[in-house]
C-alpha cells in the first residue's frame, strides 16, 4: 500500500511545508468578474487583497472542478499509490467534498479517502500535517479514524473576528446572518465553526474587546477539554494584516495559561478572504503532536 496526502488549497500551507510533508494539493478559485484565478498559483494573497479592494462587488469562489481532481488522481495512480487520504474544508460551505467523491467515483486502480474537516484554514493544513506523518506509521484505517476523532472541537476549534459581516453575508457563507443585520456594519463579529457551518456567537463593539472575548473563549475551552499543561498548538491567522497577528501573539505568550502552548502565525488567503473580509483575524488551537518545521 502506498498513500498519498492532499489537502485544499485552504489550508494555505506554503510549498515548502508541502514538499517536506510530501502533501498534495488541489487549488480553490477566485473569480473577479471574467478572471479566475487559482488559489495558490495564479494570484498572491497580498495581490488578491490589492485587488479586492478596487473591486466594486465581492469576487466570487468555486471549488476545484470534478476534472481538476480527476487529473490529480490519475497522476498519483501512474506514480503508483494505491489510497490516497483527501482532507478538505467543511462541507458546509464548499462543495469541494463532493467533488471529490464523484472524482474518485471516475478514477479505477486507487481508493479515495475523502476527510470533511468541518473547518477551514491551519486547522486543516495540521490534520493534513498529522496525516502526512503518519500514513507511513499507521493502519490507513487507524488513521482515518484518529482524523475523524482530531477534527472534533475538544480536540482543535477556532474563533475569527471580521469587520463587518457584509462579506459573509453577501457571499451567502453565514449561517444567522439575521440576527446580526441590524449592527451589521457597527460590530465585531466573532465566529466559529459548528457542525461545519459558520455561527455568529458575539457582537462585540471595538476588535480590542473582540480579541478579549476570544481570550476567554479559548481559555474557557481549555478549562472544558483539559488542555491546561497539555502542549498545544496555536495559530494567529489575520487578514492581509501581519503587524496586528504580531501583536496577539506577543499578548498570547505572557499570559501564563499558554505557557505549554507552541504559537505559529497564518494568514487567510483569497478563498477565505473574500468571505471573512480583509482585516479579519483568528485564533485555532489542536492538542494533537506534529512537527512544525516550516511555519
Amino acid at each position: 500500500m502506498k498513500v498519498a496526502i492532499v489537502v485544499d488549497s485552504t489550508a494555505y500551507l506554503s510549498e515548502e511545508i508541502k514538499k517536506q510533508n510530501n502533501i498534495y494539493s488541489i487549488s480553490l478559485n477566485t473569480i473577479f468578474g471574467e478572471d479566475t484565478y487559482r488559489e495558490g498559483k495564479d494570484i498572491t494573497t497580498e495581490e488578491f487583497y490589492e485587488k479586492m479592494r478596487g473591486f466594486s462587488k465581492l469576487p466570487n469562489t468555486s471549488q476545484p472542478s470534478i476534472g481538476d481532481y480527476i487529473l490529480l488522481l490519475e497522476e498519483l495512480n501512474k506514480d503508483g499509490y494505491t489510497d490516497v487520504i483527501s482532507l478538505h474544508l467543511s462541507a458546509e460551505i464548499s462543495g469541494t467534498c463532493q467533488n471529490a467523491l464523484a472524482a474518485a467515483k471516475s478514477v479505477e486502480g486507487i481508493n479515495v479517502h475523502v476527510v470533511d474537516s468541518e473547518i477551514a484554514c491551519t486547522p486543516l493544513g495540521l490534520l493534513a500535517l498529522y496525516a502526512a506523518q503518519n500514513k507511513d506509521i499507521k493502519p490507513i484505517d487507524e488513521l482515518l479514524e484518529e482524523l475523524n476523532t482530531l477534527k472534533q472541537k475538544n480536540h482543535m476549534n477556532s474563533y475569527f473576528i471580521v469587520n463587518d459581516l457584509t462579506n459573509l453575508q453577501k457571499g451567502g457563507r453565514l449561517s444567522n446572518a439575521q440576527a446580526f443585520l441590524g449592527g451589521i456594519l457597527r460590530i465585531k463579529p466573532i465566529l466559529k465553526f459548528e457542525n461545519g457551518k459558520i455561527i455568529a456567537t458575539e457582537k462585540i463593539r471595538t476588535m480590542k474587546k473582540a480579541q478579549d472575548k476570544v481570550i476567554q473563549l479559548v481559555k474557557s475551552d481549555y478549562d472544558a477539554d483539559g488542555h491546561h499543561g497539555k502542549d498545544m498548538i496555536m495559530t494567529v491567522i489575520h487578514g492581509n494584516d501581519e503587524a496586528s497577528a504580531d501583536a496577539w501573539i506577543a499578548q498570547l505568550k505572557e499570559d501564563p495559561v499558554f505557557s505549554k502552548t507552541t504559537f505559529i502565525k497564518s494568514y487567510f488567503g483569497p478563498v477565505i478572504g473574500t468571505h471573512l473580509g480583509e482585516e479579519a483575524i483568528g485564533i485555532t488551537f489542536a492538542d494533537f503532536d506534529v512537527d512544525l518545521t516550516g511555519f
